[in-house]
């Protein structure tokens, strides 16, 4: 995946620190929206694997840090619940504006119960993820419950989370206690999975009962039997994102490839945006683009990668049946190549007028127990492979148009 460092503002003028994920080799045909846990950050590993794992299946990850934390502007003692919910509000906005409306929400922890509230707010949201949420925002208030009084009295307190100092509001207590989950959820009108581990020892497993009995359908449940809260093992965070990235797949839009119809043997489409290229060869779909110096996105081989790679594949294919027929020792053949440009005079091509020809450099690797005559004999065969032939032959190439 590649990440983009942004920011966008809150309601309050504070710039919020973004990191945005975007898939690697394709463009993404949905946006995501992760809300972190409760006084925790965008770079948590486990955000990061679940973002990893939406990327591989073609989502966009917008992860960022609430008001007045992590990276992000403004004064955590001044922010709640419902502050929470209207920067999701805020991240919405800003990838409509800047990308693209998102489709998906996920929350871990207070993040999972903010995802549900925010969801109602932006009409893009088709699906709701929630992680270890509880079901009630109210939950949280155990973290910190042996300084409730102290808050309400004095209007505001220190107080110690997982080893790092907060001031809380009597507001943030009162706005945590005002939303009610049961209407939210009955209300919602997304499609709804609840993931919650058995052991959560942070918000029991009693909380996803509850979400899942007050949502309707359609709502989904999975259990991450063995993981933590935190889902601190990379293996349960990045199962998590796969989970989910699956899930989504029935209730968000992904456009399947059309590949291009032909009765040939190889047919390449490519559309009015960019180099990316679609390949139907016989029953198989492959990508084509031009590295990004070149003016592509890089989403699969350029067509001279795809040239060296029928090549190497043919050497590798034609060593491997003479060495069967006789019976050779032939465990493993690796066929490097690399493609270039150049003057005959550095090659052991010929151009008479002496402009620049194509030259492959093929490596062979071959391993097994073969002795010095056959390791030459195959490096003899690999110039009868059938592609090399051709390659290194004179070919005409008949082009027509094509009627409609």
């Amino acid at each position: 995946m590649s990440t983009i460092k942004t920011r966008f503002k809150n309601d309050n003028g504070h710039y919020l620190s973004a990191k945005l994920e975007l898939p690697d080799r394709q463009k993404p045909h949905n946006y995501a929206i992760f809300a972190h846990c409760f006084t925790c950050s965008k770079n948590l590993s486990a955000v990061r694997n679940i973002a990893r794992s939406l990327n591989d299946s073609g989502i966009a990850v917008l992860r960022f840090d609430f008001t007045g934390l992590g990276e992000s502007e403004g004064d955590f003692s001044e922010t709640g619940f419902s502050s929470n919910v209207q920067d999701l509000v805020r991240a919405a906005e800003f990838l409509d504006e800047d990308y693209e409306a998102p489709t998906l929400l996920v929350g871990h922890s207070l993040g999972g119960a903010a995802v549900i509230f925010a969801a109602s707010q932006i009409a893009s949201v088709k699906s709701v993820a929630t992680i270890g949420a509880p079901s009630s925002p109210a939950h949280v208030q155990h973290l910190f419950r042996d300084h409730i009084d102290k808050i309400k009295k004095q209007g505001s307190a220190e107080v110690s989370i997982g080893g790092r100092p907060f001031q809380l509001s009597r507001k943030f207590i009162e706005d945590l206690s005002s939303r009610n989950m049961e209407s939210e959820l009955a209300g919602l009108g997304r499609s709804l999975i609840v993931l919650h581990s058995p052991q959560d020892a942070v918000v029991g497993i009693e909380n996803a009962r509850e979400i899942y009995q007050f949502a309707r359908h359609p709502k989904s449940y999975i259990s991450l039997d063995g993981a933590d809260h935190l889902l601190s093992s990379k293996e349960d965070s990045a199962y998590v994102g796969s989970v989910i990235a699956g899930w989504s797949e029935r209730y968000l839009d992904i456009p399947k490839v059309q590949p291009p119809e032909t009765h040939h043997q190889v047919a390449v489409s490519i559309g009015n945006e960019g180099y990316t290229s679609e390949i139907a060869a016989g029953k198989h779909l492959l990508i084509a683009d031009e590295p990004e110096k070149a003016g592509g996105d890089d989403f699969g081989p350029s067509p001279y990668e795809y040239i060296s790679a029928g090549l190497g594949a043919c050497t590798a294919m034609t060593l491997r049946m003479y060495s069967d027929r006789k019976n050779w020792d032939l465990q493993k053949v690796v066929v490097h190549l690399d493609h270039k440009k150049d003057y005959p005079e550095n090659t052991k091509g010929i151009d008479q007028r002496g402009n620049k020809i194509d030259f492959i450099k093929r490596e062979i690797e071959l391993v097994g127990n073969l002795d010095d005559s056959q390791r030459q004999k195959l490096l003899e065969i690999a110039d009868k492979c059938p592609v090399h032939k051709t390659l290194s032959s004179s070919s005409e190439i008949e082009t027509t148009l094509r009627q409609d």
